[in-house]
């Protein structure tokens, strides 16, 4: 079964920088669709951004230019690079992965919490 795992969430003033990873079993993500999304108390879930396993990635207007999501194909691994965080960051990203063209079809991690003071 696939299994997808984060880490990396943790609390960080304003301004700072915090990197997530998320970990998957198997060999996949090299052919896989790979997301972060989050979901802060009280609000629907957010798309974050995306990395298509053709190279693509795609970002909300709200995360670009601080923001960054990369893969590790080899280590079956994909990561979010998040700078200057804001309060308004605050709330539990998960990690998925799909194929084709639809995010909620696919696997999802537990989430790791992201808690950004001001």
């Amino acid at each position: 079964q696939v299994q997808l795992v984060e880490s990396g969430g943790g609390l960080v003033q304003a301004g700072g920088s915090l990197r997530l990873s998320c970990a998957v079993s198997g060999s996949i993500v090299s052919i896989s669709n790979m997301g972060w999304h989050r979901q802060a108390p009280g609000k629907q879930r957010e798309l974050v951004a995306v990395s298509s396993s053709d190279g693509t990635t795609t970002y909300a207007d709200s995360v670009k230019g601080r923001f960054t999501i990369s893969r590790d194909n080899a280590k079956n691994t994909v990561y979010l690079q998040m700078n200057s965080l804001k309060p308004e960051d605050t709330a539990n990203y998960y990690c998925n992965l799909y194929w084709g063209s639809n995010p909620q079809g696919g696997y999802w991690g537990q989430g790791t919490q992201v808690t950004v003071s001001s």
